[in-house]
């Protein structure tokens, strides 16, 4: 009797593993291959992150970085150029989802103790309204959330407009085409910090701005630079749609990461333009030439990696 126990027992058991345990095949209902677009929305809701303690942080330094989607590591996130890919997204389209979906953007406001440094408070918040510029050269708003009239007239000329009847950001599908084949530059905001509990060197983005040279007017070279961002977004805010998102395939249809393992695994590749310092500057302010430019990106590339691996013994 105590044996027909343990084996019923045993039973429930394997039935209880094999229920819990869900095998996806390889094709859909139709037979293709299977997206997961219902198991990444699933996945983005419960997104892991690393806890560091601040006590466990004892170096940090802020960098920033620029993305050129022209390099060929990048072209993933370039493409595709139409807004209505059955499968893939592009960057830029997924950041305008998210901005229609009132995801939070705030403006390149400059400082007095941080020219460069973006801040990210309700102060700077980009509210509806303000996001109307334009000449069709960026995102548009009709009307901001009062239902107030936009200084611009022609709705046609958008690309996300605000509709005051429906209460809803009105993507328009026929200007973005124009738009999306120039942005092709993007600014990051990322720490780099050692964490004496895991021993390692981490690096997190913190933010990411969209670089619109369009709207620069100055023959400056950093005065351009900080001319062109157009708005930064929190990493934090925007990781959701980027972990719902596979990124474009690059040959293998089968090895396929989204927006967040991209970004996480940095597979991408970046040139270094400053960071933050005592004189408030970044490379381009005090650097002008093209060769003092490099030089100086290539010193602190240098002092980045010569403290990564001065923090072992061999």
């Amino acid at each position: 009797m105590k044996k027909v126990r343990i084996l019923i027992l045993l039973m429930v058991c394997v039935v209880t593993v094999n229920a819990q345990q869900v095998v996806l095949d390889y094709f859909d209902t139709n037979g293709t291959i299977r997206l997961e677009t219902e198991e990444l929305n699933a996945s983005a809701d419960t997104l892991v992150t690393v806890f560091h303690r601040k006590d466990d942080v004892v170096w940090a330094r802020l960098t920033y970085r620029i993305i050129d989607l022209r390099y060929k590591q990048n072209y993933q996130l370039y493409y595709p150029e139409k807004h209505d890919d059955p499968k893939y997204k592009s960057l830029f389209r997924i950041i305008l989802q998210a901005v229609q979906e009132r995801m939070p953007i705030y403006e390149a406001k400059e400082r007095k103790d941080q020219p460069f440094t973006p801040e990210f408070s309700e102060s700077t918040r980009i509210k509806l309204k303000e996001l109307a510029l334009q000449g069709g050269k960026t995102i548009f708003v009709a009307n901001d959330a009062e239902g107030q009239q936009g200084e611009l007239d022609d709705e046609e000329s958008y690309i996300l407009y605000y509709d005051s009847v429906t209460n809803q950001m009105i993507f328009n599908p026929s200007r973005y085409q124009n738009y999306v084949k120039n942005q092709i530059k993007y600014m990051i905001q990322e720490v780099i910090f050692f964490d004496k509990h895991t021993s390692r060197l981490h690096r997190q983005i913190i933010a990411i701005a969209p670089l619109q040279p369009d709207r620069a007017t100055s023959t400056d070279p950093m005065l351009f630079l900080r001319q062109s961002i157009k708005f930064w977004v929190l990493y934090k805010d925007l990781r959701p749609y980027l972990a719902s998102n596979y990124i474009s395939n690059n040959g293998n249809e089968q090895k396929r990461v989204t927006f967040d393992d991209f970004f996480q695994k940095r597979l991408y590749t970046s040139y270094l333009v400053g960071e933050n310092n005592i004189y408030n500057r970044m490379i381009l302010d005090y650097a002008k030439e093209e060769q003092s430019a490099k030089k100086e990106q290539a010193r602190i590339e240098t002092e980045l990696l010569n403290f990564e691996q001065d923090l072992w013994e061999y």
